[in-house]
């Protein structure tokens, strides 16, 4: 895996630190005194051997430190915290009430301001989510995402949902002349996972242009529900086989220009007949029937000659009875932890994202601290977008404190993060 400068500058600095703190004696500390070693009797060149020592025999090659573990041993417990939370742009100016945040009709930020650095600082988020209120114009965009990362110690996760078809912030923005897909379900059409796969190339290559390292595609359900309002033509198929292959080769096409691909929404958004922008939605399915079809896009592998590699999987606010009662499977440990990483996906190290948090199915019954910190202890790496980043930050930091969350869950996460970055994110 390639180490760019600027996560060796910070893992070198993490190493130089942890080596200081080890070896060096504290203030005080008195020195031993060097026992005296007898005088070594004179060997003739006649008597001396060649062969090496025990010791040198024994001696094991010193192991290459891990850069993402030693960074991790010198952050400190906000600058974890902060690498969970991925927020819109406008959450960093604290001075937008947060209904304006969530407005997407409402004027965004599009510039990055003092007050918003300074929040950056205090609460030194990982990621940050894109939206066409966001955008104006290409140099736009591509320097606001540039003063972003320069702004941050930690390169950031920059996304954005950028599907083809209906869902495309740049594509579909005026100020853009950017190729146009009529929707995944046109490409699905085909039959062709190559052309899939190009569709998610040619996404990639101009999201990198602008600075993006993160897409929210491909979408990955299976549109089975003609009483869906929500997905439509953004699934790529009604057959689960045809879905599951032109999600895979979408992944494919990002990942080979750069860019961190997001399967969505995990359990299934294609069956439900609410939307979950304004109200919990639910899949009455039985885990037999989403085992052969909402499931099957999400199995993609990690490794292999048919792998996708490193991708993130987004786990939507659906309850599906069969699996745990009304808990929104973003918060849910059954769904998250047990089946989806540990049955489906067979421990395979795979980033779980959450859906909106400022999501009407989840400020409807939880505050942003409660769901915050119980979407972690579900098993989720990243906490997408919380109705109010402040009081979901210092939420998840007293969980931490107080136990509620433990220091080993959240460095697996952070870790997991971490390791994501050094791949897409320049760490």
């Amino acid at each position: 895996m390639r180490t760019t400068p600027r996560f060796a500058r910070l893992a070198a600095a993490a190493l130089a630190l942890t080596l200081l703190c080890s070896c060096t004696p504290a203030p005080g500390t008195a020195q031993p005194t060097p026992t005296p070693q007898p005088e070594t009797p004179a060997v003739s060149e006649s008597d001396a051997t060649p062969t090496a020592t025990p010791a040198q025999e024994q001696t094991p090659a010193p192991e290459e430190a891990d850069p993402v573990a030693a960074l991790l041993q010198q952050m400190t417990l906000r600058e974890k915290v902060g690498q969970l939370f991925m927020i819109r742009p406008d959450s960093l100016d604290l001075a937008i009430p947060q209904g304006e945040i969530n407005d997407e009709h409402a004027d965004g930020v599009t510039a990055l301001s003092d007050a918003m650095r300074q929040t950056l600082q205090d609460y030194p988020v990982g990621g940050i989510c894109q939206f066409g209120k966001n955008i104006t114009d290409p140099q736009q965009i591509a320097q606001f995402n540039a003063d972003l990362q320069a702004a941050s110690k930690i390169p950031l996760l920059i996304s954005v949902d950028e599907e083809g078809g209906v869902v495309a912030r740049l594509a579909n923005h005026p100020a853009f002349d950017l190729p146009r897909y009529e929707s995944a379900a046109a490409v699905g059409e085909t039959g062709d996972p190559e052309a899939a796969r190009g569709m998610g190339a040619t996404i990639g290559a101009y999201l990198k242009d602008y600075g993006f390292t993160m897409d929210f595609a491909p979408d990955a359900d299976v549109y089975t529900n003609p009483a869906n309002t929500v997905i439509g033509t953004r699934a790529f198929s009604q057959d689960a086989a045809t879905a599951a292959a032109m999600a895979g080769a979408m992944a494919q096409g990002l990942q080979e220009q750069g860019v961190l691909p997001t399967l969505k929404h995990f359990p299934g958004h294609g069956d439900t007949a609410e939307d979950s922008h304004s109200g919990l939605a639910y899949s009455h399915r039985t885990k037999e029937e989403m085992l052969e079809c909402e499931f099957l896009p999400f199995l993609q592998p990690t490794e292999g000659e048919n792998g996708i590699g490193p991708h993130a999987i987004m786990v939507g606010h659906i309850a599906a009875p069969a699996l745990e009662g009304d808990t929104p499977a973003s918060l849910s440990y059954p769904i998250v932890t047990e089946l989806l990483r540990g049955e489906l996906l067979q421990g395979g190290d795979v980033l779980v994202v959450t859906d909106s948090l400022a999501m009407g199915a989840i400020t409807e019954q939880y505050t942003p601290a409660e769901a915050a910190v119980q979407a972690l202890n579900a098993g989720c790496d990243i906490l997408l977008m919380p109705n109010g980043l402040t009081e979901a930050f210092d939420g998840v930091v007293a969980a931490v404190e107080n136990g509620t969350v433990s220091e080993e869950r959240l460095n697996e996460s952070v870790a997991r993060i971490l390791r994501v970055k050094q791949q897409y994110a320049g760490l």
